[in-house]
């Protein structure tokens, strides 16, 4: 399987069966999974969305913005407990523009998720924890 590192974005190759075995990095030696969302930008968004093979899940949000703000600690706390079986990005509408525009983002927070630089689901607004993992459940 292939995963982006969280820190450096350089591609590597892990066997399914280690995901669960705390793997590191080949190029810059940090854990590949953290337990924390990803900040994605245009430099490191196309590792993580099209050329990784776990689903990316990704909140598109702004600091302005108090559903994003009460949303974050659900996500953060998905991406604690749901790695290494998704990756979970975050994307400042503000900062990012670009990606923003490209995704035609009108609302935050957007919840997207991605399958091989494919958009398979996209949701807008805000879930409460249950209804945040059910929805990401048909993805695993």
């Amino acid at each position: 399987m292939i995963i982006a590192c969280p820190h450096c974005a350089a591609l590597n190759r892990v066997p399914a069966e280690r995901l669960q075995q705390q793997p590191v990095c080949g190029k810059c030696k940090t854990a590949l999974f953290r337990g924390k969302p990803v900040e994605l930008t245009l430099a490191n968004f196309a590792a993580h969305a099209q050329k990784a093979e776990l689903p990316l899940v990704v909140d598109f949000w702004a600091s302005w913005c108090g559903p994003c703000q009460s949303f974050a600690p659900v996500f953060s706390q998905a991406a604690s407990e749901l790695e290494p079986y998704f990756r979970f990005g975050k994307i400042n509408t503000e900062q990012q523009q670009q990606l923003a525009a490209q995704f035609n983002i009108r609302s935050i927070p957007t919840l997207m998720v991605f399958k091989q630089g494919k958009v398979v689901a996209q949701q807008a607004g805000a879930l409460p924890k249950q209804t945040f993992y059910q929805w990401l459940s048909q993805f695993k």
